[in-house]
């Protein structure tokens, strides 16, 4: 492995209470030391100067489609564009072909990481086969290196299987990533049921669909005790219902995504399937309750749901397939939109998308100490940029933040103590 000394960087870490200029070595993989002046002969020397430096992003949300989908990403295409974004861990969720429903899975997933540029967190299926009818061996699965258990795109059919998935994940330590829909109110719809879907003449989902399953999944927690994870928050109804929760003894973390708290359902006017993802694309006053809700730290943590799809698969708008990808754009968009309009600090947004969903998926990443493992990010706060998916380093192009200017650019990254991206 190689050392490298970075020099003159800002290092920003609420987890180790840092915030300041100065050093850090990256030996072995590690952080060898952080402080002011340091000096190693023989050892390769970055100037961080007008940079600043921080933990490299947890993503607790990404399709790798890998296996059986890799025309639309790989994990190490997915990984390249993890690693472009300043993101150095990812969870990769089990709706793949097949599923991540067995130890076989999950060790192939592994192994085909060792040498990504990235790491990957798999992610197993609750339920065999994502069908809601059968639970998987959550022991032989954690052994082979699950962090974690959804059945996300699938949600789990009912709420005894949920329940009983709950119970079996908290005696292991293992969190639950629940996607929180109630498939018979969604049935066919194709964005969010409002004004936008009537003037468009398209079938609409309800908000209801998130609310209800937000309901059953908070009630299972407080019943059982058991934790919970809230993915993809998008209503102000959830919002709200998360937040009563909390304050009644739930055990529950919350996630949002970039484009729910930068955008609205009138996006889809344009007939544009980029801009069709699940949940739908909500009206202003649910962003609104998103913003509210990550200020006042209902929402815990910031993920993207990176679902790539081809360019031909996105053609249609009615027929295309849910999902819009996000690992290089996730930073920027934190930034323009959440600092940028004062409704968190730097620290914090970075605090939200890397120590706090490393320690909701309890991986030992996501800070900046001494000893720990060497994966950061530099980055440039003020550099302003327009998103071109032409020039994403993933396998698909389906990103709704295309043509927008986003504020806050990575320039390294390093994965394990190595250099695995650096802007051209």
């Amino acid at each position: 492995m190689s050392e490298w000394l970075i020099r003159h960087a800002h290092m920003l870490d609420l987890s180790a209470g840092v915030d300041y200029t100065g050093d850090i070595l990256l030996e072995n993989g590690c952080i060898a030391q952080i402080g002011p002046f340091l000096s190693r002969r023989g050892c390769r020397t970055l100037d961080a100067d007008g940079l600043c430096l921080a933990p490299g992003l947890v993503d607790m949300h990404v399709h790798l489609r890998d296996p059986g989908l890799t025309h639309k990403e790989d994990i190490e295409s997915g990984c390249e564009a993890a690693a472009a974004g300043g993101v150095t861990s990812v969870a990769a969720m089990p709706n793949t072909a097949p599923a991540a429903d067995s130890p076989e899975t999950i060790r192939y997933i592994l192994e085909k990481a060792s040498h990504a540029k990235a790491r990957v967190l798999p992610v197993a299926a609750i339920t065999k086969g994502l069908t809601g009818k059968e639970l998987t061996d959550f022991e032989a699965l954690k052994r082979a290196g699950a962090v974690a258990f959804s059945d996300d795109g699938c949600p789990v059919s009912t709420a005894y299987f949920m329940a009983e998935a709950m119970r079996r994940a908290a005696s292991m330590g293992v969190p639950v990533l629940a996607h929180c829909e109630d498939k018979t109110l969604t049935r066919n719809g194709l964005i969010h049921e409002g004004a936008v879907s009537q003037a468009l003449g398209v079938p609409g989902v309800p908000a209801a669909a998130e609310d209800v399953g937000t309901a059953r999944e908070l009630s299972l927690s407080l019943s059982t005790g058991a934790p919970v994870h809230i993915c993809h928050v998008s209503t102000a109804v959830s919002v709200q219902m998360i937040r009563a929760a909390k304050k009644m003894g739930a055990k529950v973390t919350a996630e949002t995504c970039p484009h729910y708290f930068m955008m609205t359902d009138e996006k889809l006017l344009a007939c544009d399937a980029d801009y069709r993802m699940s949940p739908p694309l909500r009206p202003e006053r649910d962003r609104l309750a998103i913003l509210e809700g990550l200020q006042d730290g209902t929402i815990d943590a910031i993920a993207t749901d990176h679902a790539p799809h081809t360019a031909e698969e996105k053609a249609d708008f009615v027929k295309a397939p849910n999902g819009v990808i996000g690992l290089e754009t996730s930073l920027g968009a934190g930034i323009t939109c959440l600092v940028g309009q004062g409704v968190m600090s730097l620290p914090e947004l970075l605090y939200r998308m890397s120590s706090v969903p490393a320690r909701i998926l309890k991986a030992p990443c996501g800070t900046l100490r001494e000893g720990g493992i060497a994966d950061i990010m530099l980055f440039d706060p003020q550099e302003s940029w327009v998103v071109e998916p032409a020039r994403f380093h993933g396998k698909s192009r389906n990103s709704a933040f295309k043509g927008l200017r986003l504020q806050g650019r990575v320039q390294y990254t390093f994965c394990r103590g190595e250099l695995v991206y650096q802007r051209a």
